[in-house]
């Protein structure tokens, strides 16, 4: 099989922050995790390089375009190595073959009668490079950057990208997994509702010259998404050569919710137009939140991904991001978060049991692995438990859920933790009548550490490549590289010499942790709305104000150093995390697949360093004696999502 994966590419008016590099990394994870699988990988990211914004920022430091484009788009370059992020190409929209590509791709258009000549006057946002509409503002303002768009009027061309609006409603409603999450989908489909307008493609070179030209009237040049949109088809020799031919019916985008309508409207209609089929899969993504705001450039809360790197490393960072957000919701970022993470998931957890494990190997069977004994219930429980992760991480993989697939990979960490507890080597160790057992003990532990350096290498590829080395294996061995020929238990060679190697992640003391420092725009709080009707008493348009609804609970596990809160991972319908304190009334077991009612729009709030998008209700009540906590839920199933009235 094949995959092609692609971030966006990315401006190059602004060095590369965290909202970047969680897009790249997300590509790169999910690329590794393809080859994990014996797929052909092409994996593909680059810098887009024409355009208003450009222009711009290279006057304000009076060089040339192109020469502050080269260095900008260096920064990028220079970047991925450090995330240990490995691109099969990197494309930039100021290559000649790419802009080769797109005059001849305008030309094939105009010449088929989808761009035309016309007066246009609208709403020009500068910092989208686009025109909105009246809808897409907010308070008179661009969503996004928080400035009023100006009033342009000109001749421009246009692209007829209405003509292709029904067919591309009906290949969305077709392909429920087109745009994913579902969520996006909607929002498409929901903007898609009204006519779709025609797209301005050109912008004249009085206002901007530094730009792709028209082949067909070279007073003009192209607009920005004209130009970066084909950048997709380019970096795959886009129209003859094989690579396009292998990899194009595969192609997948990442990208970020602020660029869904160029990719989910504007790119489809535009392939529409040149008769090619459109790319298989969409997958959006949220923002990184630094104090609940947006991480954005014109705010000042931008977080470097160098930085972060040299602060945490770059596992614990490729970790971090992974684990804390539900890909297609917001997530937040803080000091506080990872270093919990590093110090709680990475040193105690997964670093621990490496640690203690290779120990014990080493120890008590001299650097080799041992030949196993007779299995027991703990054995076989210990295996069900891993063989039982493969397949729930594998699909998480492969449909953009990496928490759930970490989830998945961590309750096998757990196992293994207290199998040793259970087992206690040490102890078998003393008694030389028990030496078969010991060596069943710990071939589980170097078999169990195998698998998981498998599943973790999409993931940690730096740190999984070091737990390879310690058991003896080559980074790319096929026990340690291929889930679908070396995905099942008992394959590590008995004899195998094992290595030392540095502990995985050492803990970080507080005091040695600097904080990573960020400007954030003073925030106004919210003004409250609704009427006072007495104390104790609110009104009915209060009431609507609360969005109650019915949330299927797919996922909950214990909030470590807390014994009251779990943390569920709920769809409503959206994916999102709740924190609540019910872990003494609730083991996590009993709650995957249960209908709950929630508080949806209940203002974000950090609990344990867990952000939590809402609130799980729960009636109080007395049982012998004692104080409990019982689920709100509904007498029938309903689908999650559903609005409690």
């Amino acid at each position: 099989m094949t995959t092609y994966i692609t971030t966006p590419i990315y401006y190059v008016n602004a060095q590369p922050h965290l909202g970047h590099a969680y897009t790249t990394i997300v590509a790169d994870a999910y690329s590794r995790f393809r080859r994990l699988t014996g797929d052909t990988v092409r994996f593909q990211t680059g810098t887009d390089e024409h355009g208003d914004k450009i222009a711009e920022a290279a006057a304000r430091e009076d060089v040339a375009p192109k020469i502050y484009a080269d260095r900008i788009s260096a920064l990028f370059r220079e970047t991925w190595p450090l995330l240990d992020i490995a691109p099969d190409h990197f494309i930039r929209t100021t290559d000649p073959e790419h802009i080769a590509n797109v005059r001849a791709i305008l030309q094939q258009v105009y010449d088929r009668g989808d761009i035309y000549f016309d007066e246009y006057s609208g709403l020009y946002c500068r910092g989208c490079e686009r025109f909105l509409t009246e809808k897409e503002l907010v308070g008179g303002l661009c969503p996004d950057h928080q400035v009023p768009p100006q009033e342009i009027a000109e001749q421009n061309y246009f692209f007829r990208m209405s003509r292709f609006q029904q067919r591309l409603i009906d290949h969305i409603q077709d392909n429920p997994d087109f745009i994913s999450p579902e969520r996006y989908r909607n929002e498409v489909l929901s903007f898609l509702s009204e006519p779709l307008e025609d797209l301005c493609i050109s912008r004249p070179k009085s206002r901007l010259t530094w730009g792709i030209e028209l082949p067909f009237d070279a007073g003009f040049v192209t607009y920005v998404w004209f130009d970066a949109l084909i950048n997709y088809l380019t970096g795959l020799g886009y129209p003859d050569q094989p690579d396009f031919q292998l990899f194009w019916p595969v192609a997948e985008h990442v990208i970020a919710k602020d660029i869904l309508k160029p990719h989910a409207i504007y790119w489809p209609t535009m392939l529409m137009a040149l008769g090619l089929p459109l790319y298989k899969k969409l997958h959006v993504h949220g923002y990184w939140n630094i104090d609940d705001t947006k991480m954005s450039k014109s705010i000042g809360n931008v977080v470097r991904p160098g930085q972060l790197v040299e602060e945490y490393g770059v596992d614990t960072l490729r970790y971090f991001t992974l684990r804390e957000m539900s890909f297609g919701l917001d997530a937040s970022f803080s000091s506080e978060a990872i270093v919990a993470r590093k110090n709680s998931d990475l040193a105690n957890d997964i670093g621990n049991l490496f640690s203690r494990s290779m120990a014990m190997l080493h120890k008590y069977s001299g650097g080799r692995v041992p030949a196993p004994a007779v299995m027991e219930d703990g054995d076989r429980l210990l295996q069900q438990t891993i063989e039982q992760m493969l397949p729930v991480y594998s699909e998480a993989m492969a449909n953009f859920q990496f928490h759930r697939a970490l989830q998945a990979i961590w309750e096998v960490i757990g196992a293994a933790n207290r199998y040793i507890v259970t087992n206690e080597p040490w102890a078998l160790a003393k008694d030389p009548g028990k030496i078969g057992r010991l060596h069943t003990v710990l071939y589980n532990l170097a078999e169990c550490l195998r698998l998981l350096a498998m599943a973790l290498s999409p993931i940690m590829p730096a740190a999984a490549g070091k737990m390879a080395v310690g058991l003896g294996l080559a980074v790319d061995h096929v026990l340690v590289a291929n889930l679908s020929e070396s995905g099942s238990w008992g394959l590590l060679p008995p004899g195998t010499g094992l290595r030392p190697i540095e502990p995985l992640f050492p803990r970080m003391e507080k005091e040695k942790v600097k904080e990573i420092t960020a400007t954030v725009a003073t925030q106004t709080p919210a003004k409250e709305t609704g009427d006072t009707v007495g104390q104790g008493v609110v009104s009915f348009g209060q009431f609507q104000e609360v969005d109650l609804r019915v949330a299927e609970i797919v996922a909950a596990e214990q909030v470590k150093k807390s014994d009251k809160l779990l943390k569920l991972t709920v769809l409503a319908p959206e994916e999102r995390t709740i924190v609540a304190g019910i872990a003494e009334h609730y083991r996590p077991e009993e709650l995957v697949g249960r209908l709950v009612l929630v508080v949806a729009n209940l203002k974000p709030a950090k609990l344990m360093g867990i952000a939590s998008q809402g609130m799980v209700l729960a009636a109080k009540t007395v049982v012998d004696g004692k104080e409990r906590l019982v689920l709100s839920t509904v007498s029938q199933p309903v689908p999650a999502g559903s609005k409690v009235s």
